[in-house]
């Protein structure tokens, strides 16, 4: 690890709206870039996951829980999946990496352990990146996602308007 004070904040929620997917966001510049990842993150590093950039969050999102009201973009359940620190391990600046197209960054989280890749795709447009686990000891080949979304959970989540505009 590099200089704790360097380290910022991660969310993954799983998001049950039209489809499930789940929302990567990592705190930077004051605001939580974020990606939809259809089929979640991975701990296994030979599986390359679609991460499909989206719009800004506001740093109040990294803990929002809740069901987004009928009508609204996102409607439906949201949970927070994993949440933690990150630090990059190229580089020094993060809006810089992104910029560059390639950031690559060590999750401490619950979930996400260990160093990542997360790449913008040649050809396929800005919003299109990959979410990739590097092989190191957290890398897992047997490793299944889990929803964290149960029925109990489902039975406590109230209706919430996210904290911000674009939702």
């Amino acid at each position: 690890m590099k200089d704790p004070l360097a380290q910022t904040r991660f969310v993954v929620q799983e998001h049950h709206a039209r489809q499930r997917h789940y929302d990567f966001r990592l705190e930077m510049a004051g605001v939580l870039k974020s990606w939809a990842v259809p089929k979640g993150p991975s701990m296994n590093a030979a599986e390359k996951r679609l991460a499909v950039m989206v719009e800004d969050h506001p740093i109040a999102y990294l803990d929002f829980e809740g069901i987004i009201p009928a009508g609204q973009s996102g409607a439906g359940p949201v949970v927070v999946w994993d949440q933690g620190t990150y630090e990059l391990l190229e580089g020094a600046n993060p809006v810089r990496a992104l910029e560059a197209g390639k950031m690559v960054i060590a999750l401490y989280g619950g979930e996400l352990k260990g160093s990542f890749t997360l790449v913008q795709m040649k050809g396929r447009g800005a919003k299109h990146w990959l979410l990739i686990k590097k092989k190191d000891e957290y890398s897992r080949t047997d490793w299944t996602i889990q929803q964290r979304l149960t029925k109990e959970k489902r039975r406590n989540l109230r209706e919430k308007v996210p904290p911000c505009e674009s939702h």
